[in-house]
């Protein structure tokens, strides 16, 4: 770690190696999510974006619930990105990161708690969890812009039936219509996710994950012949990289491959998007 880790209230930061694990830590409230709650995230992430020596996140909740919403006894809901941590330090949500989160739902997500991972990359979960968006049977809508998100995630009908219903549904079907990556036993969510991290640290260079997640990301706002376009345009950039170089060394020389170029720095266009 570069720099010293703060000391949060609400959110526990780890790092072990190239994995760094940010924890949800309110589990008395199965952690509900307040303002304090969303800031100190965004700041943990923004801390682990410009570590270059950090290459994949996992977020998770401390106790057995994910996050079950909005914490309504302090009358208080609030979501990472575009605001001040009370460091001073700007806040970031996972989309704007340049290297993949992974959403490592350990219980219960309800509300923000799933659609805050919908912003992740990959989500894991916990096969008898309960996942919903029950917005509209508490007098309000899905925020952290969950209705971009959730039709291009499993479609327009499902994501209507979702959102219209405020039903609930098991994280076996969460991973079954594709809202979340896979459903595996509670107790495995965490070592799974972090077997995941620990793998994609391991094998993929950092501005290659940086590069994918850019265009996964930005192609769904993108016309087909402008993502054609960009995706043309990174890939020339990348291949004349000394990365590109290593990657196939390593292959052919059966050996782990050791990747130099910075994601957080190098890559045109890492790391924040315009959006």
């Amino acid at each position: 770690m570069a720099s010293p880790i703060p000391e949060f209230q609400d959110v526990l930061l780890d790092v072990d190696g190239p994995v760094a694990t940010v924890t949800l830590n309110r589990p008395a409230s199965r952690n509900g999510w307040t303002l304090r709650l969303g800031a100190e995230m965004g700041e943990a992430l923004a801390i682990c974006d410009e570590d270059d020596d950090i290459r994949v996140v996992v977020v998770t909740g401390a106790g057995k619930d994910f996050c079950v919403g909005a914490d309504l006894s302090g009358r208080s809901i609030g979501a990472p990105g575009g605001a001040v941590a009370p460091t001073g330090r700007p806040v970031i949500s996972p989309p704007e990161m340049c290297k993949p989160v992974i959403a490592a739902m350990n219980g219960h997500a309800v509300g923000i708690g799933i659609t805050f991972p919908m912003q992740c990359d990959i989500r894991i979960v916990a096969e008898e969890a309960k996942v919903g968006l029950p917005f509209v049977r508490r007098g309000v809508i899905a925020e952290v812009n969950g209705h971009w998100m959730l039709p291009r995630l499993i479609g327009m009908a499902a994501a209507a039936d979702l959102l219209l219903t405020g039903r609930l549904i098991s994280g076996r079907e969460a991973a079954a219509i594709g809202l979340c990556s896979r459903a595996v036993p509670a107790d495995e969510v965490l070592p799974e996710a972090r077997r995941v991290a620990a793998e994609m640290a391991a094998t993929a260079a950092p501005a290659s994950m940086a590069a994918t997640k850019r265009m996964l990301w930005d192609a769904l706002e993108m016309t087909r012949a402008d993502a054609v376009r960009r995706e043309g345009e990174l890939f020339r950039w990348l291949a004349d990289q000394p990365d590109a170089v290593e990657g196939v060394a390593s292959f052919l020389e059966k050996r782990p491959p050791v990747w130099t170029l910075s994601p957080s720095t190098e890559l045109p266009q890492a790391g924040r998007t315009d959006h």
